[in-house]
């Protein structure tokens, strides 16, 4: 019998599945983090919708795919708004409606809602003319460097910039640009 014949000792075994497991480790811890940084500092995806204020396009408890690398906001985006920026003391949700250096005025008598002297068409997410609860903000109200002033789709339960509890909000406090839905799985995508 041939010495070279022999067949692999049970340590070179060992040691050949043990340098299999090291290489897998070597390739999936940096995916690993290169997947952590970009969930936690580019995109979000933990992100759901919290009551009624966003319906009829966002229902209580939808989840959402979220961009926080989005630096340019402007009319009509959905954004997510950290705790902090209001004094609600919950993340919020809320439409784009003015930015920086326009002017928002709503007419309560019609419900519309007007930016720089330009009735809104917001046929495309709500009914237009339905903004007719007051609160504690008076109109017209012109948005300051650095905020936005949002509204929720649902005027009638939504607590938004109309209210001093919430007010303009800080750009700072936005999580992030809403890309679109990720639960319920027969609405993915839409927005």
């Amino acid at each position: 019998m041939n010495p070279n014949d022999t067949a692999a000792s049970p340590e070179t075994g060992k040691n050949n599945a043990a340098s299999t497991c090291f290489e897998w480790m070597e390739a999936l811890i940096p995916a690993l983090i290169i997947i952590m940084i970009l969930f936690t500092f580019l995109f979000r995806v933990n992100i759901v919708v919290n009551g009624p204020s966003m319906e009829p396009n966002l229902m209580d408890g939808y989840k959402l795919f979220t961009s926080c690398v989005e630096p340019n906001l402007s009319r009509g985006d959905i954004v997510v708004i950290d705790a902090k920026g209001t004094s609600l003391d919950k993340r919020i949700v809320k439409r784009v409606i003015a930015t920086e250096g326009q002017t928002v005025n709503i007419d309560f008598n019609t419900g519309i809602v007007s930016v720089d002297g330009v009735e809104l068409d917001e046929s495309s997410y709500i009914q237009n003319g339905i903004t007719k609860d007051e609160a504690d903000v008076t109109f017209p109200q012109k948005v300051p460097a650095g905020h936005v002033f949002v509204l929720g789709d649902n005027r009638t339960v939504s607590e938004d910039s109309r209210f001093s509890e919430v007010g303009m909000i800080d750009r700072r406090y936005i999580i992030g640009k809403v890309k679109f839905i990720i639960m319920p799985f027969e609405k993915l995508g839409k927005l």
